[in-house]
């Protein structure tokens, strides 16, 4: 392992260098950074690394464009056990904005890292310009990363000890991966259900998009607030994210959330156009358009015509090279067990796609269930709970029902497989 010097603003450091795949090691204030050459030349600060922040890794290059996903490992250096199972996780937003950072679950990363697990959170594109086909592409290649190539490149790093703490030289189980995903990230989640391998052992979705895509929500112009009575906006603003100016847009993977400062004329308003972007697309009812990327003619308004509160014969409508965005439309009797969290109060993501999923998975014969939280609005899981209210429950509930099902036949928190493929502790 040969180790190189970078220059940065904040002078000269080591990094690990990798000469097989051109890759270095980079010390970030987020994480520790493995990346190609040239994009380690742009890196700007470093700081020490300590234990809880992700390694960071791209897993696959669009054009010359790197995309990333971060590595939690278990902060718990008293397991014995190298081989730990894995819980790939899905950021919201829409679809339209985010990172792997956005909306960060640290509830539940804390809890999968004192039982064990490893998290995984991964960028995707987002829409525009990219669409629901890219994004299963993404699953895809995120779901082969951390099965094939994801171990011998910890095994890299750990060999360097420069380049990382001291701290158990923990692996991935292939055979023991689950999938997860808040909002609209869920979506991402069920479309690994469908079209990873590996397949997923176990899913777990929080107010969950893509339960049903088929509704109102997605098809219907409004020109009143319907999403906690925020405006309805000029869509003369983003002409830009528009079809058909849309179509010439740059692939992107990580858009950060913004806002305006104090002593601006909106302050606190998003000054990132993408983070409205999602509303938006609702608003005009053409969601489906970006998400297919059907343009001419417009899927959701010959969607929508067919829409009646009587009936819902439009599923034979949509075309054959798109079914496969639409989970509702992929239930297969092998689909993972399945926890389903939803907010009674949610006005963004609304519940009736939670239960109209469950009740296809249950049709299916899928273990199922489904925990509706009285009250709550869309991600009420980042907010403090009303007084008298704790989550801590909830979130217990949610992470033994991912750990008995990612692991076949679990012995107590912590055991996962070794080489063998035995239980070790």
């Amino acid at each position: 392992m040969k180790t190189r010097t970078v220059r940065t603003s904040t002078g000269f450091f080591p990094v690990a260098g990798m000469p097989r795949d051109g890759v270095m090691a980079i010390r970030t204030s987020k994480c520790l950074c493995y990346v190609g050459l040239e994009l380690a030349r742009q890196i700007n600060e470093t700081i020490c690394i300590g234990l809880g922040f992700p390694l960071c890794f791209d897993y696959k290059y669009v054009g010359r464009k790197p995309v990333f996903l971060d590595v939690y490992l278990p902060d718990n250096n008293d397991l014995l056990a190298v081989k730990r199972p894995m819980i790939i996780y899905f950021h919201g937003g829409s679809l339209t904005i985010g990172n792997r950072q956005s909306w960060f679950p640290t509830w539940l990363h804390e809890h999968l890292s004192n039982q064990g697990l490893i998290l995984v959170s991964a960028d995707y594109r987002l829409i525009p310009p990219s669409s629901g086909h890219d994004l299963v592409e993404d699953t895809q290649d995120i779901f082969r990363f951390v099965a094939t190539s994801l171990n011998d490149r910890l095994d890299e790093i750990y060999l360097n000890e420069a380049a990382l703490p001291t701290r158990n030289p923990f692996r991935v189980d292939p055979e023991a991966i689950g999938v997860s995903g808040t909002s609209a990230g869920s979506l991402g989640a069920y479309l690994a259900c469908m079209h990873a391998e590996p397949k997923p052992k176990v899913v777990f979705s929080m107010y969950r998009m893509g339960g049903d895509l088929l509704i109102p929500q997605y098809l219907m112009p409004k020109f009143e607030p319907f999403l906690r009575g925020r405006e309805i906006l000029d869509p003369q603003q983003f002409q830009t994210f528009l079809y058909p100016q849309s179509s010439r847009l740059e692939p992107i993977s990580d858009s950060p959330r913004s806002y305006h400062p104090p002593d601006h004329d909106t302050p606190g308003y998003p000054s990132n156009p993408h983070m409205l972007l999602g509303r938006l697309f609702l608003q005009l009812g053409t969601y489906l358009d970006y998400y297919t990327r059907q343009h001419e003619p417009s899927l959701s308004n010959s969607l929508c015509s067919l829409l009646t509160a009587a009936s819902r014969p439009i599923t034979g409508s949509i075309p054959e090279e798109h079914r496969r965005l639409f989970p509702q439309l992929g239930v297969p009797p092998s689909w993972p067990p399945t926890c389903l969290v939803h907010g009674s109060s949610d006005t963004a993501v609304l519940p009736g796609e939670s239960h109209y999923l469950h009740s296809l998975l249950k049709a299916a014969n899928v273990d199922v269930v489904l925990w509706e939280v009285p009250g709550a609005e869309h991600s009420f899981d980042y907010n403090p709970p009303v007084e008298g209210v704790s989550y801590e429950k909830l979130f217990d509930d949610i992470v033994d029902f991912l750990i008995s099902h990612v692991i076949e036949n679990i012995l107590y928190p912590g055991a996962c497989r070794t080489d063998e493929g035995a239980m070790d502790l």
